[in-house]
């Protein structure tokens, strides 16, 4: 009788490990790098054709729109960097399944916790989050210990920005 510990059922598990994770995990991550990238040069051909047409009028609008976009960029660069090291440890630990790698599993287990993290400072950092920060910063810490904040930090004397999407309607008459 086969025993689980034996080699064939490492390799099998490795194999399906593969087809029902990995695969399709990839699978995903490229459909979505793919996707971002014809939506954003279908947008960005789509700016360019409304502001020939129009008087220039819209143009800062434009740039809020692209910004909220290239946000969405993040995405696929964040699922890689999640889970590329994940990926070769598997690869690894398929190939020589005796031999572990220590590093190779400490950034598999790292980068793979870290997915959260990267996620809500691509997509929940945004100019309102930063005002509240900033004001919780001064209310909180010294005067001595602010002038020592990095400039990116410091958001006083600056217009409030918006990244939010516009929707707008224009009627012309």
């Amino acid at each position: 009788m086969l025993k689980s510990s034996e080699p064939y059922f490492i390799c099998m598990y490795g194999v399906l490990q593969f087809i029902t994770f990995y695969a399709p995990l990839w699978g995903a991550i490229l459909f979505n790098g793919f996707t971002y990238f014809q939506v954003n040069r279908m947008l960005t051909n789509a700016t360019r054709m409304a502001a020939g047409m129009s008087d220039r009028q819209q143009q800062t609008d434009s740039r809020v729109d692209m910004k909220a976009m290239n946000r969405w960029g993040y995405y696929p660069l964040i699922l890689i960097g999640s889970w590329t090291f994940a990926t070769v440890n598997r690869i690894h630990d398929f190939i020589e399944p005796q031999q572990k790698v220590f590093w190779l599993s400490f950034l598999d287990v790292g980068t793979a916790a870290l997915m959260g993290l990267f996620n809500s400072i691509a997509y929940g950092l945004n100019a309102s989050v930063r005002r509240t920060l900033q004001q919780k910063i001064d209310l909180w810490w010294p005067e001595w210990f602010r002038k020592w904040l990095p400039g990116f930090i410091m958001l006083r004397d600056q217009a409030h920005e918006s990244e939010m999407i516009s929707l707008k309607v224009s009627v012309e008459q």
